[in-house]
């Protein structure tokens, strides 16, 4: 666990990579200030199309990944928890500027402990992305089924615990969404934005 500890800052940090901000400014833009000023990838689908919006994605998803892919290499199960945790926490607590809501990067731990589990989450925010057009209810669902396919799964009172824990962490970042889906203002996946509405990713 010391080298856990010690990788922790190091994980934090992988977290903090602006992908969303490298990658707009790489178009000519400033996600922070354009459409809801939020720096993942349902903001900049929105703003950038497509394209942009999913290799944002797969930038968060792979910081999530990395870190806790790092931590199981080095001390099994609870090292890939507690690094893929500070690279979400790094994801959404940034310093100097405004995180994203740590949905991507969440996923990026899950796959690496969960592989099958992950894929019937991607296919839940995958449905309803498609059908309902709402990123965040998409997230918002897909978050909600983690702890519940853990447990079903038979992994246990603590890890379900923990992931019960990051995924309650990932729904309280989405709480002005939850606010707005209930008044019937959240903008689609693919509408341009008004205002500074917040996203998903």
């Amino acid at each position: 666990m010391w080298a856990t500890l010690l990788l922790l800052p190091l994980a934090y940090a992988l977290g903090m990579f602006p992908s969303a901000v490298l990658v707009a400014r790489v178009k000519g833009h400033d996600i922070l200030s354009e459409g809801s000023g939020n720096p993942g990838a349902s903001n900049v689908i929105r703003v950038l199309g497509w394209r942009a919006g999913a290799l944002v994605m797969a930038m968060d998803f792979a910081k999530g990944a990395a870190a806790a892919g790092v931590g199981l290499g080095v001390a099994g199960r609870a090292g890939a928890f507690a690094l893929g945790a500070a690279a979400i926490l790094g994801h959404t607590f940034p310093l100097l500027r405004r995180g994203g809501k740590g949905v991507a990067a969440a996923g990026g731990m899950l796959v690496v402990l969960y592989p099958l589990i992950a894929v019937g989450v991607g296919v839940v925010w995958f449905v309803v992305a498609r059908l309902l057009r709402k990123a965040s209810l998409a997230s918002i669902l897909a978050t909600t089924a983690s702890p519940v396919l853990v447990a079903a799964a038979g992994y246990g009172i603590r890890e379900t615990a923990v992931i019960a824990v990051l995924s309650g962490f990932v729904i309280v970042r989405h709480s002005g969404n939850i606010r707005r889906l209930i008044r019937h203002e959240e903008a689609d996946l693919s509408a341009p934005p008004r205002g500074r509405r917040s996203d998903a990713a």
